[in-house]
């Protein structure tokens, strides 16, 4: 090479990112024809690391601070390209920037519901949301796994990534934790440990720290959550036992009550119906703990013939009375009906 030509070559001597776009996690300082030159200073400000790759192999990590670029602080640069104590000249490597920073304040969440197995449901399909912050702590790791040789990398690019290795492990964790749904939603900081445990693993991997994960709601798909708002108003947690199935027809009768009353006939027309539902739910109960021969014939006696007297369907309001099934109001406004049907 010339005198002149050499004279015509354009040496870098600072090297440094002032992260001028926001949301920018790695940035490759623009080489282009450029060389570094021997002796330049290296300034790397705090929350940043700059990584030196030589052909694609990562060399020599800076922390913050100024560095002076000599074969004593490039080590294993000046071993890969073999150059003597002595090296005075410019050279070329790509240099890379990481910021170190927390991004905070990052959403996560369940684009489709995860489905894992429960102790009390058998099997549910939840939902959850949440936010997040974590950092580069390895820059090394970061590059070799996530960001490559590309101009920038952005956190956009990073949490398009996460967000597959977030929703995998919370599957995986949840799954193996055997933690029933109800105590999730009830204990929503329970839930959050035990991801973030597994995740920090998983993030780990990408030389990445997560530094918070909180979930700020669990829920169910609409249509188990209808499921689960009923069985929970009725009392119930497992299967239909005949306790529970007394109990869950007490409950559908309690609550045809109100309806009922806004229907034409009002409540004086359902006494032979409740009665009905009423004796129907002790079939129902008795039948599950009694011989099928049994059972047909309590349901026999139980059914309600269609001209039963009123007297008896005032003594059966007044047994629904007791048993709070039915309000003072609705008995009332049920026997002043039926009264009027009697003495016409």
């Amino acid at each position: 090479m010339s005198f002149g030509s050499f004279i015509k070559k354009q040496f870098i001597d600072i090297l440094q990112w002032n992260e001028e776009v926001d949301g920018v996690l790695a940035w490759r300082y623009p080489m282009q024809d450029f060389e570094i030159q021997n002796g330049g200073t290296l300034t790397v400000r705090e929350s940043q690391i700059a990584v030196f790759v030589n052909e694609g192999q990562v060399a020599d990590v800076f922390g913050p601070g100024n560095h002076k670029l000599t074969t004593n602080t490039l080590p294993v640069l000046t071993y890969l390209k073999n150059w003597d104590k002595l090296f005075e000249s410019p050279f070329k490597s790509d240099v890379y920037f990481f910021s170190t920073r927390i991004q905070t304040g990052r959403k996560w969440g369940t684009a489709q519901p995860i489905t894992i197995r429960d102790k009390d449901f058998d099997m549910v399909r939840i939902r959850a949301f949440g936010m997040y912050s974590y950092r580069i702590t390895d820059a090394k790791k970061f590059f070799t796994e996530i960001s490559g040789t590309r101009d920038q990398y952005t956190r956009d690019e990073v949490e398009d990534q996460l967000r597959g290795i977030t929703m995998a492990t919370m599957a995986n964790s949840l799954g193996a934790a055997n933690v029933p749904f109800l105590d999730m939603a009830a204990n929503q900081t329970l839930m959050a440990q035990q991801v973030k445990g597994d995740l920090s693993k998983a993030f780990d991997k990408y030389g990445l720290g997560l530094d918070e994960f909180n979930v700020t709601s669990v829920s169910l798909p609409e249509e188990l959550q209808a499921a689960l708002d009923e069985r929970i108003s009725a009392g119930m947690k497992g299967g239909l036992s005949h306790d529970k199935m007394a109990g869950f027809t007490q409950y559908q009768v309690a609550s045809s009550i109100p309806l009922a009353a806004q229907n034409e006939g009002g409540l004086a027309g359902l006494g032979a119906g409740l009665a009905s539902g009423v004796a129907f739910g002790q079939v129902m109960s008795q039948g599950m703990t009694t011989s099928p021969a049994t059972a047909a014939t309590v349901t026999a006696a139980a059914t309600v013939p269609g001209d039963e007297p009123v007297e008896a369907r005032l003594e059966k309001l007044k047994g629904l009375l007791d048993k709070g099934l039915i309000s003072a109001a609705d008995y009332d406004t049920a026997k002043t009906e039926l009264l009027k049907k009697l003495i016409g």
